[in-house]
């Protein structure tokens, strides 16, 4: 099974960028659907986007779509991004990137493989 780690959250103004990256210890591309979460202060863990295993469809929360890109290096085979533009203090959070050998799905219990998160602030 494949180790997940994720980098690259820290303070942001609202309006700003930030770009996620999830490294495997494995070949991600081909074996894995992937998937980014996240959880607000007090929230339950919520979907954010994911990518199949094979084809590279991807999927969005509504509260993601026009302002997220996720994108897999289909070069090293293991690493995942999330660029994450016009912040707004709603995104503030932990980031989890998760993995799944079948398809991408909204719900995390189907999800058994994990990264211990990253923070993502977003000043207003």
């Amino acid at each position: 099974q494949a180790q997940l780690v994720e980098s690259g959250g820290g303070l942001v103004q609202a309006g700003g960028s930030l770009r996620l990256s999830c490294t495997a210890s494995a070949r991600i591309v081909g074996n894995y659907a992937m998937a980014w979460f996240r959880r607000a202060p007090g929230k339950d863990r919520e979907f954010v986007a994911g990518v199949s295993r094979n084809n590279n469809a991807t999927s969005y929360a509504d509260s993601a779509k026009g302002r997220f890109t996720l994108t897999r290096d289909n070069t090293h085979y293991n690493t995942m991004y999330l660029q994450m533009n016009s912040l707004t203090p709603e995104d503030t959070g932990v980031y989890y990137c998760a993995a799944n050998r079948y398809d991408v799905k909204a719900d995390p219990a189907q999800y058994k493989q994990w990264g211990p998160g990253t923070q993502v602030t977003v000043a207003s």
